[in-house]
């Protein structure tokens, strides 16, 4: 596997622009890294070369400077012309003694004076004896020092093109070995394309730039996947959510139908009180089948995000309209509402139809044999809407389970045929869509029955 991104052949530019240009990473990384090296380089060397050169100039300044100012220290002291050629006259410094009276001494001459390879120096003597207004002529011979900066010049060529090589050869190895992490990236990725899962790179050093690549890259595929899984425990979910409704609503529907076949298969002549008794249960699984699906409606639009119409409203005086409702329709059940005037901003009818919810379950419960109490209260930031019965109750074990869609407890499946165990499930998300919650809880000390919290934001 090499980090090569070339494209696709036949894949389809994208639309509005042009194909992005994937050259290859290795040899873009190695041309420019050869590039740098080899601009760096001849900058080294036309430096060295170039210091070099200056250091050879001031040497031979300085040697010609020491000179002649020894020349000039031996004409103060009335040094002989022979012995002061003797002590400048040498292999590299050449000289040339004129003095007042005409005579030349020296081995330094007209036609080696005028070459281009030497660096020379007139000086006017002063002093005593003979050597006073002499003209001296030194001339340092650059020819050996030109060779050694000439050879300098080709070592740094030679090196520097034997340098140039050695990377350029070497080079593609290092980059292979430092994109490797990106070849074990491209080699996942695929893996992952593929639908082989589980796999994760796990950086050794996960404070470098690739180790934190590498880790975001496995925390993106952590995301992946628990996504993934997520999706796939919500589709399955809504595939049984989806057989439950239908197998709920066959119910119904059945009765319908059979109902509806009975009625137009009897007789003219048949009993009218019959005729009304099968009427009564069409309209009975009717109404069964309608309530099972505004609840599905209902489940649908909580999924989907509730339109909630916030007022603020008494949580007392709604519990106190929604008692005196139930104390009618169910005249052989004691109610009983207590707690203080709480105040929260809430979709009141969204609250009713919670309460509402909590009020039959808890009516189904006791199955007229026992008492229902409601009671409001609450902190300075949090109301509590508490539904309590005096039934059988909810066993610790399926408390929150019952808030899940098509469940029932045995009790209540005995006891209310026409339940379809969606109430609570949308009761719940009732409460989640005004941002509280909505939970059974433990009954006092000392009793028994169910206990249905709901707990509200008062802003």
């Amino acid at each position: 596997m090499t980090s090569d991104l070339a494209p696709s052949v036949g894949r389809a530019h994208p639309p509005g622009g042009r194909a992005m240009k994937t050259v290859s990473l290795r040899r873009r990384v190695t041309f420019t890294t050869a590039a740098v090296l080899a601009v760096v380089l001849i900058l080294v060397s036309l430096v060295v070369h170039g210091l070099f050169g200056v250091a050879v100039n001031r040497s031979q300044n300085a040697v010609l400077t020491d000179r002649v100012q020894l020349a000039q220290q031996l004409s103060k002291e009335g040094t002989s012309a022979r012995d002061l050629l003797t002590r400048i006259d040498a292999r590299s410094v050449r000289a040339r003694l004129i003095l007042a009276d005409g005579r030349t001494f020296g081995s330094l001459n007209t036609v080696r004076e005028d070459q281009s390879a030497v660096k020379t120096r007139h000086v006017l003597l002063t002093g005593h004896g003979e050597l006073d207004h002499a003209k001296l002529t030194l001339q340092l011979d650059t020819k050996l020092l030109a060779g050694a900066q000439s050879k300098l010049a080709w070592v740094l060529i030679g090196a520097t093109a034997a340098a140039l090589l050695v990377i350029v050869v070497g080079l593609p190895f290092g980059i292979r070995r430092a994109l490797a992490p990106l070849d074990t990236m491209t080699l996942l990725a695929g893996e992952i394309a593929e639908g082989r899962r589980g796999r994760r790179l796990s950086p050794s050093h996960p404070n470098t730039e690739l180790g934190r690549t590498a880790t975001a890259f496995d925390e993106m595929l952590d995301a992946l996947e628990g996504a993934e899984a997520r999706a796939h425990a919500s589709e399955e979910q809504i595939r049984a959510f989806v057989a439950d409704a239908a197998h709920e609503l066959r119910t119904p529907i059945t009765g319908i139908r059979a109902i509806a076949q009975a009625i137009l298969q009897q007789p003219l002549d048949a009993d009218p009180e019959v005729r009304q008794q099968m009427q009564l249960l069409l309209v009975r699984e009717a109404q069964r089948a309608g309530r099972l699906v505004d609840d599905l409606v209902e489940l649908a639009r909580i999924d989907a995000g509730l339109q909630l119409r916030h007022t603020r409203t008494d949580l007392y005086d709604l519990a106190a309209a929604e008692v005196d409702r139930m104390r009618l329709l169910r005249p052989d059940i004691e109610f009983e509402l207590a707690g203080d005037h709480v105040v929260a901003a809430v979709d009141p009818d969204r609250i009713r139809q919670v309460l509402l919810n909590l009020l039959e379950n808890a009516c189904q419960a006791v199955q007229g044999d026992g008492a229902v109490t409601v009671l409001i209260g609450g902190t300075d930031s949090l109301a509590e809407l508490i539904v309590r019965d005096t039934g059988p109750g909810v066993p610790r074990a399926e408390r929150d389970r019952i808030f899940d869609r098509l469940v029932r407890l045995d009790q209540a499946r005995e006891h209310r045929a026409d339940g379809a165990g969606l109430g609570l499930a949308v009761a719940r998300g009732i409460a989640r869509a005004h941002g509280g919650d909505l939970s059974c809880a433990d009954p006092p000390t000392g009793q028994r029955g169910a206990v249905f919290v709901l707990r509200l934001k008062i802003a």
